[in-house]
């Protein structure tokens, strides 16, 4: 289909839907966006345009688009038939359904819908599910469903169906195929920027020199945390996660490692632990990855001006500029936004330092007692460098919104 032609239909507009109107109004590729938010919003569908036009993190939605001096872009409000027009682009907000599978997507022409509620996660779970299900939208008349978070199957041991695949632009967005996949999940802010910090480093020193890896997301508060303390609902273990953003550090978890492995196979040998903690800033987000990394004898010694010679080389190759190097001193408010980055690596912060690693052959087992009576000497000495790397990331509108949006875009156009 060519641009221009086709509608593009988002399921919610909590933060990432409302930011994915924003995008495709300013990118202008859909010819019509359809919003389900399922239910009535405000006093009206002025409510609705007042919530789209305001941003607290961003600014205002003129603004983003045109720069201060530009005048508001929402007109032409249609109350009964739920209508606008932003930008010269017509809106239209359905306030019906809450299930996939009744909204009708196929009366309103949508056949590829971006869904952003973090609700229809399972791509196992059949359309006509008592809760809602991401095929829903499938049967209710779309072709195509890019969820807009990480796939979580239930049912212990079952499969990824054949139709679902995880992918990260930049990274292996090309395992999409157009036809055989048809819920594509675009995974995390946190495994976006994670996939094309480690990318890099795979490509220059190979999955089997890298002994271990760890990192922590420094990660903004998110809609599903408490603005004051609130009491956990029934059965909630947690209950860290019902205590105030606003006044508190708060641990959590991520399963980045865990999507990681799905676009990028490699990481399946590699030892990694992925922690999260959330502080209170609305967005910006800061990737603190540790990598035990194996010298090789007929290789340069590896230090910190190595490692951030491989982050500038591909931030150069990039062609999209997903990664980007900067020797600058940031702070997380200078990536909101700009630039439409998954990953910012701060290179005056990379750190390294190399250390003999000691190993008994004694004790690792597999090795026969034959073999260690041959060895003058059952205790090696290896060589490992320990790197340090930071890697920004706009959770919200630069990073993640920009790249589902490439990613959706990509989507359109093999349809």
């Amino acid at each position: 289909m060519n641009e221009g032609q086709m509608k593009i239909g988002i399921n919610g507009l909590g933060r990432i839907g409302k930011l994915c109107v924003w995008h495709h109004v300013g990118r202008r590729y859909f010819s019509e966006i359809v919003v389900n938010i399922g239910r009535q919003a405000g006093t009206g569908l002025a409510d609705v345009a007042h919530y789209l036009e305001r941003d607290s993190t961003y600014g205002s939605l003129h603004a983003f688009l045109h720069g201060h001096s530009a005048a508001p872009v929402i007109e032409a409000m249609d109350e009964k038939a739920g209508t606008m027009m932003i930008d010269g682009i017509p809106v239209r907000i359905l306030r019906s359904a809450r299930n996939p599978q009744a909204i009708d997507w196929k009366a309103n022409d949508v056949s590829l819908v971006v869904d952003t509620t973090g609700q229809f996660l399972d791509p196992t779970l059949p359309a006509d599910h008592a809760k809602g299900s991401a095929r829903g939208h499938l049967e209710s008349g779309a072709e195509k469903v890019v969820v807009s978070a990480p796939f979580k199957i239930k049912q212990e041991g079952a499969q990824m169906p054949e139709d679902a695949i995880t992918t990260v632009m930049g990274i292996n967005a090309n395992d999409y195929d157009p036809r055989r996949h048809r819920i594509i999940s675009n995974a995390s802010c946190t495994t976006t920027c994670l996939a094309h910090m480690m990318k890099p480093l795979l490509n220059a020193f190979g999955a089997k020199r890298i002994l271990s890896a760890s990192m922590a997301t420094v990660h903004a508060a998110t809609g599903s945390q408490q603005v004051l303390d609130r009491l956990p609902k029934s059965g909630k273990t947690d209950l860290r996660k019902n205590r105030s953003i606003l006044n508190n550090i708060i641990l959590t978890s991520t399963g980045a490692a865990k999507a990681l492995r799905l676009v990028i196979p490699e990481m399946e040998h590699i030892g990694f632990i992925a922690e999260s903690v959330r502080v209170p800033v609305s967005a910006g987000s800061l990737i603190i990855l540790v990598l035990g990394i194996q010298e090789s004898p007929s290789e340069k010694p590896i230090n910190r001006h190595m490692i951030n010679d491989v982050y500038e080389q591909a931030a150069q190759l990039d062609p999209n500029n997903y990664l980007q190097y900067t020797e600058k001193q940031n702070v997380s408010g200078d990536i909101l936004g700009d630039p439409r980055a998954a990953a910012v690596i701060e290179g005056d912060e990379t750190h390294t330092r190399t250390a003999d690693l000691t190993l008994d052959l004694a004790s690792i087992p597999g090795f026969s007692k034959a073999v260690l009576d041959s060895l003058p000497d059952t205790v090696v000495r290896a060589p490992v460098t320990q790197a340090v790397i930071y890697g920004w990331y706009d959770n919200e509108m630069a990073s993640y919104v920009n790249m589902l949006g490439d990613r959706t875009v990509s989507i359109a156009e093999h349809m």
